[in-house]
C-alpha cells in the first residue's frame, strides 16, 4: 500500500549541479528527483518507509544567474582524520588562506515546484509502524512548517520554502508550452550496495509544465 501527496517547494536560489561539472558547477534546468526526495527526508524520516517522486510541475519561468563563491581547493583525507582519532597525528584543518579560490556557479532563481509523490513500506517497518501513521505525522509536519534539518536546494546555501499542498494545482508559466526535453538528467544514487553507490539517470522531459518522472526510464 501507498500513501500519495504534494509538495509546494519554492525559493530565492537553486543549484542542482551536473556531476560531469564539478569544479565550476553548473545547474540542471530544473530540480533532479534525488532532490525532491531530500526535500521531504528534511521533513520527515523513518526506516519503515521510502518516499517515491511521482511527477514534478515546474511553477515559475526557468531563469539563470551566475555567482563567484569562495571556496577552498582542499580537503581533509580521511586517513589523516583517522590516524588523529588514534592519536599518533594532530587534527588536520584546511587553511583558508593558502586554499582559498573563487570558483564561478551557474544558477538557478527564483525557482517553484509543486512535487507529486507517495511512500512505500519497507523491510524495517516495525510491527506497530503503519502507513496512515507515517502519513498523518508528514502531513502534520508539513502544516506547522516543522522539520528535522533544513531544507535546501541543491545546496545548503540556498534554502527551500515547503508545506503541503491542499488548495488549487499553481498554474505553470509552461502550462501551454508543449513539449520540452532537458535531455539525461540524475535520478538517484543506488544505494542497494554500499560498497559500491552507483548513480541512476533519467531523461527529463517536460510537457505542459509537467515531468513525469514516474513514468520515466531510469539507465544505470
Amino acid at each position: 500500500m501507498s500513501f500519495g501527496f504534494s509538495i509546494e517547494a519554492w525559493g530565492e536560489r537553486a543549484l542542482f549541479t551536473r556531476p560531469e561539472l564539478s569544479v565550476e558547477r553548473v545547474t540542471y534546468d530544473v530540480i533532479t528527483p534525488s532532490a525532491a526526495r531530500g526535500l521531504i527526508e528534511s521533513v520527515y524520516w523513518h526506516p519503515g518507509m521510502r518516499y517515491v517522486i511521482d511527477r514534478i510541475h515546474v511553477i515559475n519561468p526557468i531563469e539563470f544567474s551566475s555567482v563567484r563563491r569562495n571556496e577552498v581547493k582542499a580537503k581533509a583525507a580521511l586517513s589523516s582524520m583517522r590516524s588523529a582519532i588514534e592519536g599518533s597525528k594532530e587534527l588536520p584543518y584546511i587553511g583558508s588562506q593558502e586554499n582559498i579560490v573563487q570558483r564561478a556557479s551557474l544558477i538557478l532563481t527564483d525557482v517553484h515546484y509543486v512535487i507529486d509523490a507517495h511512500f512505500v513500506m519497507t523491510d524495517q517497518a516495525k510491527a506497530e509502524d503503519n502507513p496512515g501513521k507515517f502519513c498523518d505525522i508528514l502531513k502534520r509536519r508539513l502544516r506547522k512548517g516543522q522539520c528535522y534539518s533544513q531544507p535546501y536546494f541543491g545546496c545548503r546555501e540556498f534554502p527551500a520554502n515547503v508545506r503541503l499542498l491542499e488548495g488549487e494545482m499553481p498554474e505553470s508559466a509552461y502550462s501551454a508550452v508543449g513539449e520540452r526535453d532537458f535531455g539525461i538528467m540524475l535520478f538517484d544514487m543506488d544505494y542497494s550496495n554500499h560498497q559500491d553507490i552507483t548513480p541512476m539517470f533519467y531523461r527529463a522531459v517536460m510537457r505542459n509544465g509537467v515531468i513525469d518522472v514516474s513514468g520515466s526510464e531510469v539507465y544505470r
